[in-house]
C-alpha cells in the first residue's frame, strides 16, 4: 500500500510541523517529565565468576548475589548471565545456561554429600570430611585387592582395571593435566572425559 500525497498536502503537513515546533520554541511545550533516580537490579551486587555445569563446553557465567557478608549469612544468588570476558563463550549462553538460576535455586538440588549404606534403602547426610575419607578408603581397598603388577607372561603392567575415572571437561588445561597424572599414577586404565559422554 502506497501513501499518495499531493504537492499541496505535502506543503500543508510541512507547515503544520513547522508551526508546532515554533510553538514549542516559544514556550508552549508540555510539562517536563519528572526526573527520578532509577535503582538498577544489579546495583550493589557481588559478582562471582564461574562455569556453567550443564555440558562439557564450559561457558563462563557471572553470578550476581546479595547479602550482608555476616558470618552466618549465605548470599542469595538472584541473577545469572554470560561472562563477556570468558574465552570460550564470550558472554553467550545456550537456553540451559540461561536458565541456570532455576537450577541453582531448585529445592531438589543436592547441597551436601549423602551415603546409602549397604542393605539400606535410605540416604543419610554426611559431612564433606567423612565423604572424602570414605571415597579414599574405598579406592585404597579396591586398588589393594585388584591391582595387577604382572600379566600371565611375566610382563610388568602395573594396572588397576576395577575402577575408572570420568574427568570434567570444563576444567582448565592445568587441572586436566594433573587429573591425568594422578589417575595414571594409580594405574587406572578406564579413564575418560565428560566431553565424549
Amino acid at each position: 500500500m502506497t501513501l499518495r500525497v499531493t504537492r499541496r498536502q505535502f506543503f500543508k503537513l510541512g507547515a503544520a510541523g513547522m508551526a508546532t515546533s515554533s510553538m514549542a520554541m516559544m514556550g508552549f511545550a508540555p510539562e517536563p517529565a519528572v526526573a527520578s533516580i532509577r535503582h538498577f537490579k544489579l546495583t550493589g551486587a557481588k559478582i562471582t565468576r564461574s562455569n556453567c555445569t550443564y555440558c562439557s563446553v564450559g561457558c563462563g557465567v557471572l553470578l550476581y548475589s546479595r547479602g550482608d557478608a555476616a558470618i552466618n549469612n549465605v548470599d542469595d544468588i538472584y541473577h545469572v548471565e554470560g561472562d563477556p570476558d570468558h574465552p570460550v563463550s564470550r558472554g553467550s549462553l545456550c537456553p540451559k545456561g540461561a536458565g541456570l538460576l532455576d537450577y541453582i535455586q531448585s529445592d531438589s538440588r543436592l547441597r551436601y554429600p549423602q551415603v546409602r549404606e549397604a542393605g539400606s534403602d535410605e540416604w543419610k547426610r554426611i559431612d564433606w570430611d567423612e565423604a572424602l575419607e570414605r571415597i579414599a578408603r574405598h579406592m585404597k581397598d579396591d586398588r589393594d585387592a585388584n591391582f595387577v603388577a604382572d600379566d600371565e607372561d611375566g610382563n610388568t603392567v602395573n594396572h588397576w582395571i576395577s575402577t575408572g575415572m570420568l574427568a570434567a571437561s570444563a576444567s582448565t588445561n592445568e587441572t586436566a593435566y594433573l587429573t591425568h597424572k594422578v589417575v595414571r599414577s594409580l594405574g587406572m586404565l578406564a579413564f575418560d572425559n565428560q566431553a565424549r559422554v
